[in-house]
């Protein structure tokens, strides 16, 4: 595809901003803004990634894959600004999905340890694990916010905190996995994977394609599992002081 064929494609993009002036939704520059970033931002990762690729050099590849969970961080802490502490518990979830996924991928020689491989599958893991830290984050405050009254009430009857948060908790935890496990449910039939698509339109045979497509959706479900639970449990005990006591979250901030 040339650059020529490529501008063709802004066409896509125009309409969107016709509608929204038509129906005065007034989401013409965030649509403008987005736009743009996305062009600026892929051309620059491209050029990136042919000189770490064509580098094959260990540090290149640890730099990118931190700059990954330094952006993920930064996005997801947003939603979780309320609990204490959210910031390192991102990065530690994201570290640890990233070494787990990597450890069993590079352990069973399932993939090369090469760049071309390590960097996009660490991609699809972080921003996976980002978005079910979004998830997860929106809804256990919600829930905590919810239930706060029964909470309470445990914690007045001698309930422990796990005791006393444990629905809150578990609700968040399936809540955030749900979308994952549905997507897959009809994978192949409603949809085709960005992965697999991209790869039979390069010309790789659709079976390799869909080899490869089925080795991300089952990371992708340990990425799942493994994100809600283990910031859930991070997470929950910074809500009680050490008198066992439910702290007030404060939700201006989250909702800033």
């Amino acid at each position: 595809m040339s650059y020529l064929t490529l501008s063709l494609a802004l066409i896509f993009v125009l309409i969107p901003i016709f509608l929204s002036k038509t129906l005065k939704l007034g989401l013409e520059k965030d649509t403008i803004i987005a736009t743009v970033r996305s062009i600026i931002q892929l051309l620059a990762v491209g050029y990136v990634l042919t000189f770490v690729f064509d580098a094959e050099n260990f540090i290149y590849i640890t730099l990118m894959v931190i700059l990954m969970i330094a952006a993920a961080t930064q996005n997801a802490q947003k939603k979780g600004a309320a609990i204490k502490g959210i910031t390192w518990k991102l990065i530690g979830t994201f570290v640890f999905v990233e070494v787990l996924t990597q450890a069993i991928l590079l352990g069973f020689q399932i993939t090369p340890p090469t760049a071309q491989y390590i960097i996009p599958i660490s991609g699809m893991v972080v921003g996976n694990s980002m978005v079910l830290s979004i998830l997860f984050l929106n809804r256990f405050t919600s829930e905590i916010e919810t239930r706060q009254n029964e909470t309470e009430l445990i914690l007045s009857l001698g309930g422990t905190p796990k005791q006393a948060i444990h629905l809150s908790l578990m609700a968040s935890i399936k809540a955030s996995m749900i979308p994952t496990i549905e997507s897959q449910k009809t994978i192949g039939l409603v949809q085709l994977p960005g992965m697999m698509s991209g790869q039979i339109i390069a010309g790789a045979d659709p079976v390799q394609a869909v080899q490869f497509q089925l080795l991300i959706l089952f990371l992708l479900l340990t990425t799942a599992a493994v994100t809600s639970i283990m910031l859930g449990f991070l997470s929950y005990p910074t809500l009680f002081n050490k008198q066992m006591q439910m702290l007030k979250l404060d939700t201006e901030t989250n909702n800033s």
